[in-house]
């Protein structure tokens, strides 16, 4: 979080408030910022990061998809790359018309939520699907998936997507897809945004109840 913010939020006697900014991000973790110059698509996204992530297993998180459990969804995704030592995505089953929107996997289950990934494909019909589980928005990627993303033919754009490098390292390596436990709200698209906002809000334990007596207010 931004210094100066800490920095006027103790002048101004807001303990509260400085406390609840400096819960967001740990006293022991640096925070890099890289700019994407062109929007070339997720895997040159990723490609941005190289230099700083080298040759290091590393997480990928994307912001508009916001999931909720339980237990957090990444930690459950690492507790299963502490156990397999291999690329790990995050998947869940998406109806058949939307198979448009996501990389779809295919392969061998290897228990009730891991798969051994022996196919993925960027967004295709339902009719050229090869399952119905969807990535969603969190990745857990060896180092080798940058010289599968440098290898790979650039697309419509000149984009690089992500899903191709992924393609690729399953040549080379596992690659395994986790279904997660919990829920996903999509909020790249505006109907996703809100449901968040209102679910979570409903869910706040400051302010759920007052949403809730709101909603009912319009009599929907």
């Amino acid at each position: 979080m931004a210094y100066e913010l800490e920095v006027e939020l103790e002048a101004a006697g807001k303990a509260e408030l400085l406390e609840l900014v400096r819960q967001v991000k740990p006293d022991d973790m640096e925070c890099v910022y890289v700019r994407q110059s062109k929007m070339l698509g997720l895997g040159h996204a990723v490609l941005c990061a190289e230099r700083l992530v080298r040759n290091e297993p590393f997480a990928v998180l994307l912001a508009d998809d916001l999931m909720v459990g339980d237990k957090p969804i990444l930690t459950q995704m690492v507790e299963q790359f502490d156990e397999w030592r291999a690329s790990i995505l995050a998947v869940q089953e998406v109806p058949e018309d939307q198979t448009r929107r996501y990389g779809i996997v295919a392969g061998t289950p290897v228990n009730d939520r891991m798969m051994d990934v022996s196919r993925i494909v960027e967004k295709p019909a339902p009719a050229d699907a090869p399952s119905r589980l969807g990535v969603a928005g969190r990745y857990i990627l060896m180092p080798d998936v940058f010289t599968e993303i440098r290898n790979q033919p650039r697309g419509v754009g000149g984009e690089i997507q992500l899903t191709d490098g992924i393609a690729g390292l399953l040549r080379r390596q596992k690659v395994f897809a986790y279904t997660y436990e919990g829920k996903r709200y999509d909020c790249g698209s505006k109907e996703g945004f809100l449901q968040a906002n209102i679910e979570l809000g409903m869910a706040h334990p400051q302010i759920g109840a007052s949403v809730r007596e709101y909603l009912k207010t319009l009599a929907l």
